[in-house]
């Protein structure tokens, strides 16, 4: 039995004393955004550091203004690896749509097979503890860690994570490693692993336009003064043409098409269109024309109106012509996109399309440019060869249509490329009510990661 083969063994061995571990952490209600808390979040810290310890990991929680960080570094062979997990989770409101106590985690049973129940199973308590208990079976097994490896694990990430950049870039020197592994992801499917490669940026402005200096009658001055809801219509509405296509200038330059080899990957997926649509109630793609469903939520830049309102929105009628409207506006931005760029094209084109008498305030909402890791780098190639190795179907490397900043900063201040490896499923309830993670999720992750591991190792 090869090295690898013993370590799958112990891990399929000891699943119920991992399960056991999983569910002591999930116990501690280590909720970030709550003052009420904070203890908690403190408990989960020292527990992560007295488990890591076992494994030889010498951790410890280190302060900053919020909740503490938990670092550790072990000593291996082959490369320096720097595992990021955060163990805090978000709020359990509204409690009565809980079917059994959040922070009290249990094994129910399902059609599809077991799932754990609880606050913090996928997101992402369970997900970091598949990489803990990887380490812990090859140092059970060979008697070492199969790479040296540093651990930053974070407990602040569901309160938007406002001291991890200062301490990144107070330690910095101490956390450069060679590569970074991100387990706060998930599978394509449920048989079908992922490594998501590409992360798309974000631009968000709020407007509001104003025409007269106060609410007026509409009967009085009805279609003789301008109405900021009729000018803000029209300008939002001009933002796409009949294709989905976005009309700001200079909107698409530098975005480029997916290569060849990576549509190859996406149209070997079983990814249905109609289903997908289906599951909200909907039936018809609505994006960019010539592209298809998997790629205008992935790897396509778009721009979406998350808010709108003016004049009276209470309960029955007022015939009221409002003095200003406004709205927000989101860009999810690709490779090739300078975020300051398209916000400056947004003010520009609305300012030009503005009529007499009105005028237009912009209030930012943040802006990131999008982040891509190179699926050509020899470690990556290791990785997706080792999890298609577990799993029934081929990894494949994917676009996310959302945002993981911790990716970006580890760029940025750290000079390092991410693996983002992780098992969770669409149907988690991510931040919602009775939030789970399949049972086989926990234990092909801890799988995975084994092999992972070796595979970086070389």
């Amino acid at each position: 039995m090869s090295q690898l083969e013993a370590v799958l063994a112990h891990i399929d061995a000891d699943q119920p004393q991992a399960l056991e571990r999983l569910f002591a952490l999930l116990r501690i209600e280590s909720i970030s955004t709550d003052p009420a808390y904070a203890e908690s979040c403190r408990e989960a810290a020292e527990w992560l550091v007295r488990d890591l310890s076992t494994l030889g990991i010498e951790a410890g929680t280190r302060d900053t203004p919020g909740h503490p960080m938990v670092v550790g570094h072990g000593q291996g062979p082959g490369p320096h690896l720097l595992f990021y997990g955060h163990y805090d989770v978000q709020p359990v409101d509204p409690l009565d749509l809980w079917t059994r106590p959040p922070f009290d985690p249990v094994l129910e049973e399902r059609e599809h097979g077991p799932v754990i129940r609880a606050r913090g199973a996928s997101d992402d308590k369970g997900q970091l503890m598949t990489f803990i208990e990887a380490c812990r079976a090859w140092k059970a097994v060979t008697g070492a860690l199969p790479a040296r490896i540093s651990v930053l694990l974070e407990g602040e990430e569901e309160s938007g994570s406002p001291s991890l950049v200062p301490f990144l870039q107070a330690n910095a020197d101490e956390l450069k490693t060679d590569l970074a592994l991100v387990c706060d992801t998930g599978m394509f499917d449920a048989r079908t692993p992922m490594i998501t490669t590409a992360l798309r940026g974000l631009v968000g402005e709020e407007l509001t336009i104003t025409g007269a200096d106060r609410d007026l009658h509409s009967g009085i001055y009805g279609s003789a003064v301008i109405n900021p809801i009729r000018v803000l219509a029209r300008l939002l509405a001009g933002l796409h043409d009949d294709d989905g296509r976005v009309t700001l200038p200079g909107f698409y330059d530098g975005v480029r098409d997916p290569s060849p080899e990576l549509r190859a990957q996406w149209q070997a997926l079983d990814f249905d269109e109609a289903a997908f649509l289906g599951d909200v109630g909907l039936s018809v793609p609505a994006g960019e024309k010539g592209y298809p469903v998997l790629e205008q939520i992935s790897v396509r830049p778009t721009c979406e109106f998350n808010g709108i309102w003016g004049g009276y929105t209470g309960a029955g009628f007022k015939t009221v012509l409002p003095s200003q409207a406004s709205a927000k506006v989101s860009f999810r931005l690709v490779a090739g996109q300078d975020p300051e760029r398209i916000r400056e094209s947004f003010r520009d084109t609305i300012r030009a399309g503005l009529p007499a008498d009105c005028s237009v305030e912009f209030h930012p909402h943040g802006g990131a440019p999008a982040t891509v890791l190179p699926t050509d780098d020899p470690a990556f190639q290791a990785a997706r060869r080792a999890l298609s190795d577990e799993w029934e179907n081929e990894a494949v490397f994917m676009g996310m249509g959302g945002s993981i900043p911790i990716v970006g900063h580890f760029q940025n201040i750290l000079g390092l490329n991410s693996l983002l490896i992780g098992f969770g499923l669409k149907d988690d309830n991510l931040h919602a009510p009775n939030e789970k993670y399949d049972l086989r999720s926990f234990h092909k992750g801890t799988r995975s990661w084994a092999r992972v591991l070796a595979a970086l190792a070389g």
